[in-house]
């Protein structure tokens, strides 16, 4: 993560925040994340030279003037303007972990083989809840490799559970295991 991101983003939420308005940007920012991650041309185009600052922010007024809050519009501009929208994603990121602070909700990225029925996600959710003392937030992402079992990814430890870490654990076993 880049300082600029950092700051930007650190910037919006305290601003948000004073207005009471961080839930409606959060999700607003969440939305155009996920939209520009699927669409990166869009950001280069943003980025690009070719264009004055005044015809960028105008393709941002354009696609988004009357659909995001003001404050997420004139942030996009801002960065435009700058040259720093290629940093967008990363304030996202600093935006919503601050957030999560805030309101004392924890992200947790579980990673396990095969889909997660919804009762096993709702009963890993009441669990961490339960142990962290926080509102959980999930994010469920699918790695073949895993082979069973999962992985729980938050606050930059790994607690893995998975069949792949399992045999690791008893291949280096075996490997310093004198015979």
């Amino acid at each position: 993560m880049t300082q600029i991101g950092a700051n930007y983003g650190q910037a919006l939420y305290q601003l948000a925040r004073e207005e009471s308005v961080e839930e409606t940007v959060l999700q607003q920012l969440q939305a155009l994340k996920q939209a520009l991650s699927q669409e990166p041309e869009f950001l280069t185009l943003l980025d690009s030279p070719t264009l004055t600052k005044q015809e960028r922010c105008g393709i941002v007024d354009d696609s988004f003037g009357d659909k995001v809050h003001i404050y997420v519009l004139n942030y996009l501009k801002l960065l435009v303007e700058k040259g720093y929208i290629k940093h967008f994603c990363e304030s996202c990121e600093t935006y919503r972990a601050q957030y999560n602070q805030d309101h004392g909700i924890i992200s947790v990225r579980v990673v396990s083989a095969v889909p997660l029925r919804e009762d096993q996600v709702a009963r890993l959710t009441q669990k961490l809840n339960h142990l962290t003392g926080k509102a959980v937030e999930l994010t469920h992402v699918i790695d073949p490799q895993c082979l069973g079992g999962i992985r729980l990814d938050y606050d930059g430890k790994q607690l893995d559970d998975t069949v792949s870490h399992r045999l690791e654990s008893v291949r280096k076993l075996l490997k310093t295991t004198l015979l």
